[in-house]
């Protein structure tokens, strides 16, 4: 199954968190391609020193954020009475991609799942 990488899995690789490096490097392996989003990578980049958070989403497929897809986003914040852009953004990704979430953040982005369309697995980092 496919994953989407939340900020908190981008900010573990940017400090060199073992587990999170050795699990990508896994779904490398056997051509899992993890994705994540513009808008998240927007979230956890403040620098061009940042190497290790570079070379990291060297390996990811990166989403941007489509007109179309603000109509979705702003739909399930509607729905989910919250106001997370990002968040949302992931969790209608991985609704489309029939992808689960890989984030620190499982209260928020389990809200949102809770609103999507399709089911959304929420995995805590």
């Amino acid at each position: 199954m496919s994953v989407v990488y939340d900020a908190g899995v981008l900010v573990a690789a940017e400090r060199g968190d073992r587990e999170v490096w050795a699990d990508h490097r896994i779904r490398l392996e056997i051509g899992a391609v993890p994705v994540t989003t513009a808008p998240v990578i927007a979230q956890v980049s403040r620098s061009p020193r940042q190497a290790q958070l570079r070379r990291f989403l060297r390996g990811c497929e990166v989403l941007a954020f489509t007109p179309d897809d603000a109509h979705d986003v702003g739909a399930l914040l509607a729905k989910a009475h919250t106001s997370d852009v990002v968040d949302a953004h992931v969790v209608h990704m991985a609704e489309t991609l029939r992808a689960s979430v890989l984030t620190a953040d499982v209260d928020d982005l389990s809200l949102l799942a809770g609103y999507a369309s399709a089911d959304v697995p929420i995995i805590r980092l």
